[in-house]
């Protein structure tokens, strides 16, 4: 790893600390914490602990480490403008160059507390969340990226959640290989649910499942900071708080070896593990799971044996929620049903839940935009039903989609009526429903001159391609494997041809830091609600950028555009000492006449 190449590239001593921000070279950066990841990751694949610990402790004092810890907890992180106890953010250069140089220098800096906030879930209730200071996130962030790899190398093949590179609809994929076909044995699933996994977590059996790792003080001390609420202090003494950047990796950690324990059995085929035809399978992602069995007896079997085994680890079953059941009833697991009908066939569908959400949500947007423009009504609209039919796309939803399309006519018809009151149906009829979109012979478009809803049914189903066995992002003899991956992905992201045509030109990658444009899996939701919304985030993340600046004779031309990440856009801009385009050099949406586009989705600037 070079570290004083990283180091030159931060300690600037000719310019002030927003200079000496902008001037890092993100590409050397990500490219030596990535080597060091990958270097841990084979050591602990090999079994050679004493390396697997120098290098830890090598990552824990790389500068390059704690200069992407602090981008991502600062820039990328969704959280970013949310403060500790101490109400300290770090949303400018310079804040932010001041934040790694204190970083890099401090050693044995105490814990605070975090602060406890409550969001609302969908159910009516509320859910805790422990929010670390800012200092205590980019910490977070630096051990992270020390004992990640080493879990990497250990993590079940089907465990999903919060995983770099895996996600939901991973895990809706692996139980459909073990329950979509028609000959499927696996007939009878252990739907579990557990009692607060997070907040039930034993410290001791934690420390003891991270053995000899160099930053375990750190985590100790993350762990036993406490809990401001409401101004009143409360210690910690079990669990680990959600909304910590390293929380969901401990989670993983002290539930790793739940499928031994379930009683799943593997045996070798060919290159590849499979599980054995008489054994249970499971399929997990972060604190939610099922077993699929072959029997009753067997899925309470697996239930029993689990019980006993979470007692050390300090959670337990929920038992209202938890059940036994057979396939043909269904269950419901990430916001999808999976069921098994009478002709043998199964399917995933939108959970009946999932579909009182998404009515309920487009009520509310209609109810937030009463009096407001038609424009901003359509912009909430497309976010919401853009990222909903996203995370449903790849199951059995067009019966789903058509539901939510005539569910938003309903609202959007009395909406309509609501602001019209002296006009008749025809004319609101004709005034905001046409046939909006070439090539579509679909009249009932709603929208007006500053644009459409798109209906979810244009939303085309499109299978997920599962992630394969036990591969990691950190093994790097899979870098291709995952190159490919990002270049399929970034396809799907939006429903902007043009952008899709940027996007594989510059195959999924931003070329200005050279990372994936879409952001990694290990920060994807495990609920429809949040996972909608961080879709949006990521989509918004993104900025078309003109290589010649029209104010320099630069056209909208298709050669001369080209998709970066947000912060890389500023970035570009700062160091040519434009701190922000001028509105001239903005990029419309629909401003490209050469493939004669319409640009909706990320933001589109100079």
């Amino acid at each position: 790893m070079d570290e004083n190449a990283g180091r030159k590239s931060f300690w600037n001593e000719t310019g002030d600390d927003a200079e000496t921000w902008h001037s890092i070279d993100w590409n050397r950066v990500d490219a030596d914490v990535r080597r060091l990841r990958q270097r841990i990751f084979k050591a602990a694949q090999e079994y050679d602990m004493p390396k697997v610990r120098n290098l830890q402790k090598l990552m824990l004092r790389s500068t390059a480490n704690t200069l992407l810890s602090v981008r991502r907890v600062t820039q990328v992180s969704r959280g970013r403008k949310t403060a500790g106890v101490d109400g300290d953010t770090a949303l400018t250069p310079q804040e932010r160059s001041l934040l790694a140089r204190h970083l890099i220098a401090e050693k044995n800096v105490k814990s605070s507390p975090v602060k406890r906030v409550y969001i609302p879930k969908a159910n009516g209730k509320t859910r805790p969340l422990g929010i670390p200071v800012i200092r205590d996130r980019v910490q977070q962030a630096r051990v992270k990226n020390a004992l990640e790899p080493e879990w990497e190398a250990r993590f079940e093949a089907r465990s999903y959640g919060f995983r770099p590179g895996r996600g939901c609809h991973d895990a809706m994929a692996a139980i459909y290989q073990i329950a979509g076909k028609k000959q499927a044995h696996r007939v009878w699933v252990l739907d579990a649910d557990l009692s607060a996994a997070f907040d039930g977590i034993s410290h001791q059996h934690l420390m003891t499942s991270l053995g000899k790792f160099p930053g375990r003080e750190m985590i100790l001390g993350w762990l036993k900071a406490g809990v401001m609420d409401k101004g009143k202090f409360a210690p910690t003494t079990e669990g680990t708080p959600q909304g910590g950047v390293i929380s969901p990796l401990l989670l993983n950690i002290a539930l790793h070896g739940m499928e031994k324990a379930a009683g799943v059995v593997y045996r070798k085929k060919g290159a590849h593990r499979a599980v054995k035809e008489d054994s249970p399978a499971l399929v997990r992602y972060a604190d939610d799971f099922v077993v699929m069995c072959h029997t009753e007896e067997q899925a309470y079997e697996s239930k029993r044996r689990l019980a006993e085994w979470f007692k050390p680890r300090g959670v337990a079953f929920n038992e209202e929620t938890t059940r036994v059941v057979h396939l043909t009833e269904g269950f419901d697991f990430l916001g999808g049903n999976v069921r098994r009908y009478s002709n043998g066939v199964t399917l995933i569908r939108p959970s009946k839940d999932a579909m009182k959400k998404a009515a309920a949500r487009i009520r509310e947007i209609i109810r937030e935009n009463r009096g407001h423009e038609t424009k901003r009504l359509i912009g909430h609209v497309n976010s919401f039903i853009r990222g909903w039919t996203a995370y449903y796309r790849p199951w059995s939803s067009k019966d789903a989609f058509k539901h939510l399309d005539w569910l938003l006519f309903n609202q959007l018809w009395q909406w309509a009526n609501r602001n019209h009151r002296r006009k008749g149906r025809v004319w609101i009829a004709n005034h905001y429903w046409k046939q909006r979109i070439k090539g579509s012979k679909n009249r009932w478009i709603f929208g007006d001159d500053a644009g459409y809803i798109t209906p979810a049914t244009h939303t085309k189903i499109v299978r997920h391609v599962p992630v394969m066995d036990s591969h990691s992002k950190d093994d790097p003899a899979l870098t291709q494997y995952w190159k490919d991956r990002a270049s399929k992905r970034s396809k799907l992201e939006t429903e902007s041809k043009f952008l899709q045509s940027l996007a594989a030109k510059q195959k999924g990658l931003c070329p200005e830091c050279g990372l994936d444009l879409v952001e990694g899996a290990e920060f994807e939701p495990d609920n429809v609600h949040d996972w909608i919304a961080w879709f949006d985030a990521r989509r918004k993340a993104l900025n078309v950028h003109h290589k010649i600046h029209r104010v320099h004779g630069g056209t909208n031309d298709y050669k001369n555009l080209v998709l970066l990440h947000t912060q890389c856009h500023h970035q570009r801009h700062a160091l040519e000492g434009k701190a922000q385009s001028s509105p001239q050099d903005v990029l419309e949406p629909g401003a490209v006449k050469a493939a004669r586009p319409v640009l909706r989705g990320p933001g589109v600037q100079q």
